[in-house]
């Protein structure tokens, strides 16, 4: 069957796998499952009980909840009848609640518990938008009580609707999470979105119809939500996590061949990997230590000759063995998206027959770009994979990476004058991104154009890869460089609590609070050291000249980070001011 709508794809599923488990979501210690024939059910029903309620084509619905399956039931269900959702990060303020419904003229509103609830109820008020609940919540209409209102509703009149959707039409309104001033409304059709999945579908090598996936990045952004349309039509069975916390154990539980993540949680897996062989004695830590060495000089399409490769092939059955049983032992394909994957991370997961494969896109390019192909002969360490079909790439001359094709929004909602902006002659839409093309159809990512600056010496300073390069110390969790027009580059940098554990432990030293140990000379002394070793990789304009250790975590609720974990670079700068100021005056 012809899929024009993304809809489509319940129907396509049932004719083509009818799986016995569509969704699953882990409720009171027990996995709950839904199948293709149960899912179109509870589709159709609340879609009729949208339409009972007075919701109709092209009327707004928040959706603002973590990944579970009723997350996909509203968002199917408004497809069919031509209303359009507005997915919403659930950490995000009251504040930003209330500007994006106003903004979007939000009608109602499907929270996931009680705290987003109250938040919701907080940005609803003064409103007529109605606010229902995932959750069982006192004085809110649950999704299964508001099901029921479809339940008698007229099923012809459902496919008279269903008729009247065209794949042109705007399934989604996506607030950007932005790393600067009010999110944009990213305008998406049918069409943007399912000429995204066909073109990726290629690149996942998941086997249709058998496999399963772990879904855990918020499915409010649009790289999981594509990457979970794909799996349906794949007839992959999609499992939610309970929660970041839990991934460790749902993956063992599950025993997935794949997921989608963003480079900080490899980061963080890799951590703990190699905390936990900073814990090894003896032989066994030098086992470890010998494999993990091994596998950061991998290059998966470089034959390093029968010596390395025999010694690869026994750290696989001795120790990255024990890697892919922490993963449940099936996984054959990592996505990683959304910011850089630092190069030796790639590295060492191939090495351990852990295939990560990156991507890149945006929002507004709903989201892939490029994508990479997961094999040894086709992926390249360092680069965000081959264009996918039916999209261009061009370079404009200031390096600026430009796209154009199907995929590309329909604009920003409400803001022509921002869309004028990134859509320019000839359809060409400027990413904001930095980066090259390697034997024709490689992209790598070198810098955000906006985040390039200037020292006072008129040195161009690329701050993505240095931060990225610097990450690879296991003393820092996070780096910002810094400097502006003046006359050296400096940086703030967010210490690994974990690494600095292990370092210590490693050197005998006593481990008190946090806050004492940063203070102290040879902890000082230490990050210096790291500092100078890898500004080596860098010209000497580049390298830090001075830096300041900060006595707390940056995250997405303290405001510093995205909730796609990127820097939010205006707020660090502006509440990091005297700091920063402090390195160029000391």
């Amino acid at each position: 069957m012809t899929i024009t709508r993304l809809f489509e794809i319940v129907n396509y599923q049932i004719a083509t796998y009818d799986k016995e488990v569509a969704l699953a979501f882990k409720m009171d210690g027990e996995w709950k499952t839904y199948s293709s024939r149960d899912l179109k059910k509870i589709v159709d029903n609340l879609s009729l009980a949208f339409l009972a309620t007075g919701i109709d084509k092209n009327d707004k619905v928040a959706i603002i909840s973590n990944n579970r399956p009723e997350w996909n039931f509203i968002d199917l269900a408004l497809q069919q009848i031509g209303a359009i959702s507005v997915p919403m990060y659930p950490t995000i303020s009251a504040d930003d609640y209330k500007y994006i419904f106003e903004h979007a003229e939000v009608k109602q509103v499907f929270v996931g518990d009680e705290e987003i609830y109250q938040k919701a109820r907080t940005a609803a008020e003064g409103t007529d938008i109605i606010i229902n609940s995932f959750d069982s919540i006192d004085g809110v209409v649950h999704w299964e009580e508001f099901m029921s209102k479809g339940e008698s509703g007229d099923l012809a009149k459902l496919e008279e609707k269903k008729e009247a959707v065209q794949t042109d039409d705007l399934f989604t309104i996506i607030y950007t999470s932005g790393t600067t001033g009010r999110p944009k409304g990213v305008m998406l059709t049918h069409g943007n979105v399912l000429h995204n999945l066909f073109a990726i579908e290629d690149r996942i090598i998941a086997s249709k119809g058998v496999s399963k996936a772990l879904s855990f990045l918020p499915l409010c952004h649009i790289y999981e939500r594509t990457g979970s349309f794909c799996f349906l039509y794949m007839g992959i069975s999609i499992y939610y996590a309970e929660s970041m916390e839990t991934i460790g154990d749902n993956l063992k539980e599950i025993q997935p061949h794949l997921f989608n993540t963003v480079p900080r949680l490899l980061e963080k897996v890799y951590d703990k990997i190699v905390s936990k062989g900073y814990e090894l004695t003896g032989l066994k830590k030098s086992l470890f230590f010998w494999a993990l060495n091994l596998g950061l000089k991998y290059e998966p399409n470089k034959n390093q000759g029968w010596w390395y490769n025999f010694q690869l092939k026994l750290a696989n059955k001795i120790i990255f063995s024990k890697w892919r049983e922490a993963l449940g032992g099936n996984v054959i394909q990592i996505n990683s998206g959304a910011s850089a994957l630092q190069p030796r991370l790639a590295r060492v997961f191939w090495s351990a027959q852990i295939p990560v494969c990156e991507g890149y896109g945006l929002t507004e390019t709903s989201p892939v770009i490029s994508a990479s192909v997961c094999n040894l002969e086709e992926i390249r360490i360092g680069m965000v994979g081959k264009i996918v079909k039916d999209v261009e790439v061009k370079i404009a001359e200031d390096g600026e990476i430009l796209v154009k094709g199907p995929n590309v929004m329909q604009g920003y909602y409400k803001q022509p004058d921002l869309t004028a902006e990134v859509i320019t002659e000839g359809a060409w839409f400027h990413t904001g991104d930095i980066g090259e093309l390697h034997e024709g159809v490689y992209l790598k990512i070198t810098d955000r154009k906006k985040e390039m600056f200037k020292t006072s010496g008129g040195k161009y300073i690329a701050p993505q890869p240095m931060e990225n390069k610097f990450k690879e110390s296991p003393l820092i969790e996070q780096i910002v460089v810094v400097g502006e027009n003046k006359n050296y580059p400096a940086a703030l940098i967010v210490p690994s609590i974990t690494g600095l554990q292990d370092w210590c432990k490693y050197r005998d030293i006593p481990y008190t609070t946090d806050d004492e140990m940063l203070k102290k000379p040879e902890i000082q002394d230490k990050f210096q050291k790291e500092i100078d070793n890898l500004n080596k990789y860098f010209g000497k304009w580049e390298q830090i000249k001075k830096f300041k250790v900060l006595h707390h975590q940056w995250t997405v609720e303290s405001g510093e980070l995205t909730p796609t974990m990127k820097l939010k670079r205006k707020v660090i700068h502006s509440r990091y001011a005297s700091e920063i100021e402090s390195l160029y005056t000391s």
